[in-house]
Order: structure tokens, then C-alpha cells, then sequence
């Protein structure tokens, strides 16, 4: 189980509302608690996830974005950038990346965390959606090397290198937080996204899956929950 130290600033980069909440709002929340910047980009504003009579991509992306802010605001996010893809159609092409790099070069995070686009089939009953497939391809290829490359599209401001980024949902993940003061914040932060879960309580599957988590880490973590990560170091030269 490899070392690692919160980094000073991360940006978040997935396909929906509610992803990061499923997935890595308890190392959101524990980064920003420690003094870390978190920042999101949300690829799409979720506006086809719906089945309600009535309703419309335009007033399920209001719904959708007012839901976000209100999870990050629980989280102690400290910004959330909305690219306003439409959901269900997100591809991980130049367009995509060259709007990643912008937002990278801005912030200028040590850290990006992103999900795997290379996992399909995440259990027996679930195939991963192709948003998030993209959404994390896209976040890849903005990180290594597009955004560093200062030729690449020099009008969107000064190359950046990141330090690290952090691959969620990897098979083989080799860093372990440990998300066990964070965890009611990230199920109160899920909470806010109703209009996915209606009266559904989320705590007890998010409960369940940060013990796999924590069962996974080994010997010598402590724990009770946690959250994995691929980590790839990117620049070994930083400070």
C-alpha cells in the first residue's frame, strides 16, 4: 500500500451530478478538511436522468446543477465548473479534452481525480455507462500530456504539469484513504441529489462499500472506511 500526503489543490473531473458523490466525495471531503482546494468539473449536467412525466432536459439540468452545488457546498468544494454536455451523448474527443485542458490550466491542481474509462463491467450487475467512460478518458488524455504541452493550444493559458492523478474504480488500486470521519458528510452530500434518489437512504450501501474499501487496504491501515485509488505520479520533480 503505497504512502501518500493530501495534495495542496485537486480537481474533480466526472460525467454527471451525483458521480463523485457515489464514488470519491469521502476523499473529497477529508482533502478539503485538511486544508486541500477542491475544485469540480461536471461534464454534463445529467439532464436526460429522469423517468418523471413531464419533465425536460432543461428543467432536469436547472434541478441537476442546484442539486451539485448544494453537495459541494457539503463537501467544501471549493469551486464547480458545469460544461453542459448533454447526458447520455458525452465523447472523449478533441473538443472535449481542449475544454479539460482550459479548465486544468486554470486551476492548476497537483491532483486529478477521475474514474477508470477502462472498466466495463464493474460487477454481474452493472455495465459501466459510457459517460463516465468518456468522462475519465477525456480527463486522462487533457492530464498526460495535452495540458503540459505549451504549443498545444497555447491560447488557453500556461502549460501545466499535474503532479498526480487519482483513477477511481481502477482493479488494481495502489492507495487507500481513509474516509471514516467523512463518511456521514459524503452520504449527507449523496443525500442532496434527490431528484436521483427520491426518499432512498444511501447510507448503509455507501457504509457497506467503504468497508470493502478498508477490508481491501490491508495490514496496517486502520480504518473503518475508505476509498481507492490507481495514484499515477506524474512529475516526481515536484516539490
Amino acid at each position: 500500500m503505497a504512502e501518500y500526503k493530501v495534495p495542496r489543490s485537486a480537481l474533480v473531473i466526472v460525467a454527471h451530478p451525483d458521480d463523485a458523490e457515489f464514488t470519491m466525495a469521502g476523499t473529497v471531503a477529508t482533502w478539503s478538511s485538511a486544508g486541500c482546494a477542491v475544485h469540480y468539473c461536471l461534464c454534463t449536467d445529467g439532464n436526460a436522468g429522469s423517468h418523471e412525466p413531464g419533465m425536460t432536459r432543461e428543467r432536469l439540468a436547472e434541478i441537476r446543477r442546484r442539486e451539485q452545488r448544494a453537495a459541494c457546498d457539503r463537501l467544501g468544494v471549493a469551486s464547480v465548473t458545469f460544461l453542459g454536455h448533454d447526458d447520455g451523448q458525452l465523447v472523449a474527443d478533441l473538443a472535449l479534452r481542449r475544454e479539460l485542458v482550459e479548465i486544468i490550466r486554470a486551476i492548476r491542481p497537483e491532483a486529478v481525480i477521475a474514474q477508470d474509462p477502462t472498466r466495463l463491467f464493474i460487477s454481474e450487475g452493472y455495465i459501466n455507462h459510457p459517460d463516465h467512460r468518456a468522462a475519465g478518458q477525456a480527463a486522462l488524455d487533457a492530464v498526460a500530456p495535452a495540458c503540459e504541452m505549451p504549443l498545444l493550444w497555447p491560447e488557453l493559458g500556461a502549460p501545466h504539469r499535474v503532479r498526480w492523478v487519482y483513477v477511481w474504480g481502477h482493479a488494481q488500486p495502489n492507495v487507500w484513504v481513509d474516509t471514516s470521519v467523512a463518511m456521514e458528510t459524503k452520504v449527507a452530500a449523496l443525500r442532496e441529489h434527490v431528484s436521483q434518489l427520491g426518499d432512498h437512504d444511501p447510507g448503509p450501501m455507501m457504509r457497506e462499500w467503504g468497508q470493502q474499501s478498508a477490508a481491501m487496504a490491508g495490514e496496517g491501515f486502520e480504518g473503518r472506511y475508505a476509498e481507492a485509488f490507481l495514484r499515477v505520479t506524474i512529475n516526481q520533480e515536484a516539490s
